[in-house]
């Protein structure tokens, strides 16, 4: 990449990752702190945690095509500064209402979707994939590092300075935007990383790309009704508060971070995504039914917990790498969407139902409802095709080029499985196998600029 891409990548990377940090380190010690608060029970106290991807899901896409017409910075400030204020009420918030309140308005700012547009407009076609993954990887990092800081934030600030950290991290967000970020020549909507509203319908009728949003659903579903008794659970069997437990956490992710590097490289490199997928799914049933019969032993609740965040890990490794595989070239960034919007309906679901389980059933009626989701998730991914070991590629094209007869010799190219050519875009966009794809004879072809 060059300078200016790197810097773009890297700083839209960091604005992604501050916003998500904030967020995800309440996850740990939210289910502790919000039972002082006054109205509190177990069902309020799940949609508090879970509220936020309601608004987020529901906003996603529509922040994106906005940024089309509005700007990307300008609805990325707008985004934080709306987080900024949700962050503020929830930090200010005595009731469990209040925080229900602050909660769903720091969702609303949603800007995933336009950092993503905006790392298009200022990165090549021949180096947004590169672009891409190192937003993709800061997010996963970010999430790690979240769960671990989060209880030691709380023993130092409390769970109420923690939301003022994300007032702060929100603030710090705004300025990147607007001092670091690089200002794109011009902003356009790119079919491989925005949602193309002619596109919908193709991507919900395709039944492998529903199969992977159900997916996105189930995992984070499960994660956030599990935080709803795990604080609990963890001081109960090993006798550490919440702000002690970054000592459990820190230990487990090391030794998921461990499988999950082989599991990808086995997937990704042998060609054995399903496989890897269906046993992940398949162990992280099976902690959540251990957890349903045997949730008050110290060493089933430890290892229940390392094997499902390793099954985690991989799972958010490969789910985005799917979709990548089995959207078509040009219908990427309506699948990634509408991915995005599944993963924080699972959010929402995971806390308003693990609330209600908890509060109907208790701690076991929380992984009663997980081990519903997981077990329904085995069979659907049980059902799924082996993917094609596909990439996307984009070409620039005259814009004057024929594009059916184009595309037509685009598919003749060894590697080339799908090509569709649109003129008015100046662009080829291709689904290729990496191991076979001839580039320079695609870059030979009459009409490849």
């Amino acid at each position: 990449m060059t300078p200016t891409e790197t810097r773009a990548a890297s700083s839209l990377a960091a604005v992604f990752s501050v916003r998500l940090l904030g967020l995800f380190m309440i996850y740990p010690v939210f289910a502790t702190y919000a039972r002082n608060l006054e109205g509190a029970t177990a069902y309020t106290i799940g949609l508090a945690l879970g509220i936020y991807g309601l608004t987020q899901g529901l906003l996603q896409i529509p922040f994106g095509l906005a940024s089309d017409r509005i700007g990307r910075k300008r609805m990325i400030v707008l985004g934080l500064t709306i987080f900024v204020a949700g962050s503020t009420i929830a930090a200010m918030s005595h009731t469990i209402m209040g925080m229900v309140l602050g909660r769903a308005i720091q969702g609303a700012g949603a800007v995933g979707s336009v950092i993503l547009a905006l790392v298009a407009d200022l990165t090549a076609e021949e180096n947004r994939t590169k672009a891409m993954a190192t937003v993709g990887i800061t997010i996963g990092f970010s999430f790690m590092v979240a769960v671990v800081a989060g209880p030691i934030a709380a023993s130092l600030v409390g769970v109420s300075g923690i939301f003022w950290l994300m007032v702060v991290l929100g603030v710090a967000g705004i300025a990147i935007t607007l001092f670091v970020v690089p200002r794109p020549p011009r902003s356009a909507h790119h079919r491989d990383a925005q949602v193309t509203g002619s596109m919908f319908g193709r991507i919900l009728r395709n039944g492998e790309l529903l199969r992977l949003d159900f997916g996105i659903f189930a995992l984070h579903a499960m994660l956030t009704s599990s935080f709803l008794v795990m604080p609990q659970l963890l001081k109960a069997e090993l006798g550490i508060t919440a702000q002690q437990q970054w000592m459990v956490y820190l230990p487990v992710f090391a030794v998921a971070v461990a499988v999950m590097v082989p599991a990808i490289i086995v997937a990704e490199k042998q060609r054995k995504m399903k496989a890897v997928v269906v046993s992940a799914i398949a162990a992280m049933a099976a902690t959540q039914l251990l957890l349903v019969f045997d949730a008050h032993n110290a060493i089933g609740l430890l290892v229940a917990i390392t094997v499902f965040f390793t099954g985690f890990n991989i799972m958010e490794a490969t789910l985005p790498s799917l979709v990548t595989k089995t959207a078509p070239a040009e219908a990427k960034g309506t699948a990634s969407g509408i991915y995005s919007s599944s993963q924080f309906i699972g959010i929402f679901v995971g806390g308003v139902f693990g609330g209600w389980a908890h509060k109907t059933w208790g701690d076991p009626g929380v992984f009663m409802l997980s081990s519903a989701i997981a077990i329904a998730w085995v069979v659907i991914a049980a059902t799924m095709r082996e993917p094609r070991y596909l990439t996307t590629r984009l070409l620039r094209v005259d814009s004057g080029a024929d594009a059916g007869s184009l595309a037509q010799s685009l598919r003749q190219v060894p590697g080339v499985a799908e090509a569709l050519v649109v003129a008015e875009e100046g662009l080829a966009y291709l689904k290729v196998d990496s191991r076979t794809f001839d580039a320079d004879a695609a870059q030979a072809l009459p009409g490849v600029a």
